[in-house]
């Protein structure tokens, strides 16, 4: 059932959104400005489904009455099974928008990729991994910037870490964490053989400091000189930041700038991202417990996906989607595997509700 109340509830609110946003002090207020459009950015297509629910439900009253019109009665025949149809796959659609939402969804999202398992050629693949998301964020008008990196010596990266900022950049990207894996004849491969190398890929989201406060006390700054190719200016100082977390042990370093204070500030932003995430996953893993291990944990040892290069596939385990069509998907295009993915994520934690609602009812 469809609450009708909580909708009309968000009805409201959604119009008193649009009023405040035309206020004299909300507008001056960059920070009012920005939540209240994101609310209204939240709110927008559920009040519009449900308006379309109310105009559906109207016509399919208006058809039931003139059933016995002796006129009208084969019109509204034939129009009242689409009509239904219709209604069933909007109210399907209402369940899914009415679910909780994640606080992060809006959030931008710091990036983690390192290579895995497979030496100089799993480097590689994790460099392959950053160009793809990206082309991607690129195709979505999203910023990149690169936040630390430690490339391998014959290329690729043993570890990229990188900040994307735009719209509901983590409500795309959380399900692309976890163990990816490729399989492809490398280069340096004389006599074709497959390999298979591995890439794992965190998404956290970008932690405010009003939402995770460090203690200098529990941190240790180290300084030294930046370890990138020989001869860049970079190397002339000591601008690289390593910070140690003392209760978790948790280390993070930042390099790529010749400021020591930028690259400070771009550890410490990892830094909060990180130890937020692990308050996520305490959250989320004890919410699961609830659930009697929901379908779609994500842990990020789970192998999640592979690659395959000879034939041009892609398949996500998770889901057991399977594209062949490689080629474009590492070129940025992602949206038809993340759409499937997000759906299959509503479908399960819409599952997940019905079954607490039978439990408690």
């Amino acid at each position: 059932m469809i609450p009708e109340e909580k909708l009309a509830g968000l009805v409201r609110r959604h119009a008193e959104v649009e009023q405040l946003l035309c206020e004299p002090e909300v507008l001056s207020d960059p920070s009012a400005l920005r939540k209240l459009n994101q609310e209204r950015t939240q709110l927008g297509p559920v009040v519009e489904a449900f308006s379309e629910l109310r105009k559906l439900e109207k016509q399919i009253a208006d058809d039931k009455e003139a059933l016995d019109d002796p006129e009208l009665g084969v019109l509204a025949r034939e129009e009242l099974p689409e009509l239904e149809e219709r209604r069933e796959k909007l109210l399907s659609t209402i369940q899914v928008l009415l679910l909780p939402q994640d606080p992060a969804d809006e959030k931008d999202t710091i990036l983690e990729i390192r290579a895995g398992t497979g030496g100089e050629e799993a480097a590689l693949f994790a460099a392959d991994l950053f160009r793809m998301y990206c082309r991607f964020a690129e195709r979505k008008g999203w910023k990149v910037e690169l936040m630390s990196s430690s490339e391998a010596s014959a290329g690729g990266y043993k570890e990229v870490i990188a900040l994307i900022a735009g719209t509901r950049v983590f409500s795309s990207m959380k399900f692309e964490g976890g163990v990816h894996r490729v399989q492809r004849v490398p280069a340096t491969e004389a006599q074709g053989r497959i390999h298979t190398s591995t890439a794992t890929v965190a998404v956290l989201p970008e932690a405010e400091e009003v939402e995770l406060e460090l203690d200098e006390k529990e941190l240790r700054f180290d300084i030294a000189a930046s370890g990138g190719p020989g001869g860049q200016g970079v190397n002339t100082t000591n601008s690289a930041v390593q910070i140690t977390h003392l209760p978790t042990g948790m280390i993070v370093k930042c390099q790529d700038e010749r400021s020591q204070l930028k690259n400070k500030a771009k550890a410490l932003k990892v830094l909060r991202s990180r130890l937020l995430d692990i308050e996520r996953q305490k959250q989320a893993d004890a919410i699961r417990d609830e659930r009697r291990g929901m379908v779609g944990g994500g842990e990020r040892s789970e192998k999640i996906r592979t690659y395959n290069y000879p034939q041009n596939r892609l398949t996500d385990h998770r889901i057991g989607l399977t594209l062949y069509k490689l080629d474009r998907v590492v070129d940025g295009e992602l949206d038809e595997l993340l759409d499937a993915l997000i759906a299959w994520y509503q479908a399960e934690v819409l599952e997940a509700s019905k079954k607490e609602a039978t439990g408690k009812a």
